[in-house]
């Protein structure tokens, strides 16, 4: 079984995350910022990922530490879980709608980090989430799982429906890369170097 679990400490957040890749979408997330906790359940939902996710931090600030740490540490039990990426598709891609709204995801579990985020938001808030922290999480996540990362927001009227679609397309990207390949010897390496 693909599972993780990690907790991160520091003097601005105590984060902990267990996940599992081979999932069924159960999520566990507690995170003291509810927009937030909606969006990693599209992740758990959508990824087939088994999901907990407990968090404090000092809100009192703002949430940017600690939608970056949830970031970082999800990155981290990510790269364990996976670990040396045998018998993986390695690619994974999806475009996902939500009314108006409309994102594409690609993703490499390349072993190297690398992040593209293009998502112009109709406005800066959803509710008292601001929407700049989207791009922290995504930034801790690639950083600390080593993937390549492509987001793009195509178009969308609607802030909400913007962040849900990115979110729930890269869940289903994700769950298409961490997928077993049928045609891939269990103990293969998709890499020319041997090595992901």
């Amino acid at each position: 079984m693909r599972i993780a679990e990690l907790r991160r400490d520091t003097a601005e957040t105590q984060i902990q995350v267990r996940l599992n890749l081979d999932g069924t979408g159960e999520k566990d997330l507690n995170t003291g910022i509810p927009f937030f906790d909606h969006m990693l359940d599209q992740i758990a939902r959508h990824g087939l990922i088994d999901l907990q996710v407990q968090a404090k931090g000092d809100l009192e600030i703002d949430a940017h530490h600690t939608v970056e740490d949830i970031g970082i540490t999800i990155g981290q039990a990510f790269a364990k879980a996976i670990g040396t990426k045998q018998g993986v598709r390695r690619y994974g891609h999806a475009y996902v709608p939500l009314d108006e709204a409309l994102s594409r995801v690609v993703v490499d579990l390349s072993g190297r980090p690398g992040l593209e985020f293009h998502c112009e938001w109709t406005r800066q808030f959803v509710g008292q989430f601001d929407l700049d922290l989207i791009h922290e999480f995504f930034q801790g996540f690639v950083n600390h799982a080593q993937v390549t990362l492509h987001l793009d927001n195509l178009r969308g009227d609607n802030a909400h429906h913007q962040c849900e679609t990115l979110f729930k397309a890269f869940a289903r990207a994700l769950r298409m890369a961490v997928e077993l390949d049928p045609r891939l010897p269990h103990d293969a390496i998709p890499s020319t170097k041997g090595k992901l």
